[in-house]
């Protein structure tokens, strides 16, 4: 099978076509948090693709704070009895706020001592209404059930974030929005021949490190809700131990490239063992599309931009509905 250009008349579409500009508005937000005091750690409480988010949000916020940053599983809140939460904050990241364990999760971490802080996009939901702050994720009504515009809008808004804890990084995420509002309209040059090979795909792997592996586990995810392709999300440095051998089947390889100097080494031995194992490898950046001089955290968002429309080309060449995946729905409950 080949690759042909579908029609792109979906909400997923444009809802794509506007996360460039939805990633600047939350950058650019103005905050109003509370005195958070000498804080000693942060976590965050997401799912699905929120958590992909904020797995590339806390690379970057502990680069920057040297704080440890890590997900707390909503189950601790809503199934057992919260942790001790002293001295930290908790980021509660979701599209909807509607979602009854992270609800859960909010009100528990704030009697566990936390200062709990709301990143969503529906306005007075009620994880809002259990925080002490809000950080808006701009998106704007997301009609198609794969989250798209809000993922990337989640990561402005965790950017927002940091420029307000740290003020030296605000002119850089500006800088970064600035970047990633040229991406619209903008294509990966291998976009075509990544697409031919994902129509041939049985297994992918998608390939990150740093804030790349966040955007590795959301690009996968999206491969398998849109398109029932079975996909996979590695750290590079992890990829290299048992997953390796998998490659002695047919597989396709993503790796998304930040270009943050510091994962070259990583990605680089990843590249090259995939390929010698006979592996189909291709490697994408955001520099492929002209964006320059991004945080990584915002290389991230701009991965997302450019590789979204492989999952949405792919469901539709496969005749498939990227709207609304059938076993899917936009708020999922769950304890």
């Amino acid at each position: 099978m080949t690759a042909h250009a579908p029609q792109l008349t979906t909400h997923m579409a444009a809802e794509i076509a506007q996360a460039p500009a939805v990633f600047a508005k939350a950058v650019a937000q103005q905050l109003r948090l509370p005195d958070l005091g000498d804080l000693r750690a942060i976590y965050t409480v997401a799912r699905g693709s929120s958590d992909a988010a904020a797995n590339i949000l806390s690379y970057e916020i502990m680069r920057e704070l040297g704080l440890p940053m890590t997900s707390l599983p909503p189950s601790v809140f809503s199934l057992g009895q919260g942790v001790r939460l002293q001295e930290a904050a908790v980021l509660v990241i979701s599209q909807s706020g509607a979602s009854e364990d992270l609800l859960r999760s909010a009100q528990g971490a704030k009697a566990a001592g936390a200062r709990v802080l709301a990143l969503v996009n529906a306005t007075d939901s009620a994880v809002e209404q259990a925080a002490e702050a809000t950080l808006r994720i701009h998106a704007g009504p997301e009609l198609a059930v794969p989250a798209t515009k809000s993922v990337v809008g989640a990561i402005g808004g965790g950017m927002a974030l940091l420029g307000q804890l740290r003020p030296d990084y605000a002119p850089r995420a500006a800088a970064s929005a600035a970047a990633i509002q040229a991406l619209a309209s903008v294509s990966l040059p291998q976009t075509s021949a990544v697409l031919a090979a994902l129509l041939r795909a049985r297994h992918v792997y998608v390939i990150g490190r740093d804030t790349g592996f966040g955007a590795a586990q959301e690009l996968a995810l999206k491969l398998k809700e849109c398109c029932a392709l079975h996909a996979e999300a590695y750290s590079s440095s992890e990829v290299l131990h048992g997953p390796m051998q998998l490659v002695t089947n047919p597989l396709l390889i993503l790796i998304l490239d930040t270009e943050a100097p510091d994962v070259q080494d990583s990605l680089d031995t990843a590249e090259a063992r995939f390929r010698a194992a006979g592996g189909t490898v291709f490697r994408l950046r955001p520099s492929d599309a002209g964006a320059q001089g991004l945080t990584p955290a915002a290389a991230a968002a701009a991965l997302l931009c450019l590789t979204y429309p492989l999952a949405l080309n792919l469901a539709l060449a496969l005749g498939l509905n990227p709207d609304q995946p059938s076993t899917l729905s936009k708020v999922t409950q769950t304890r």
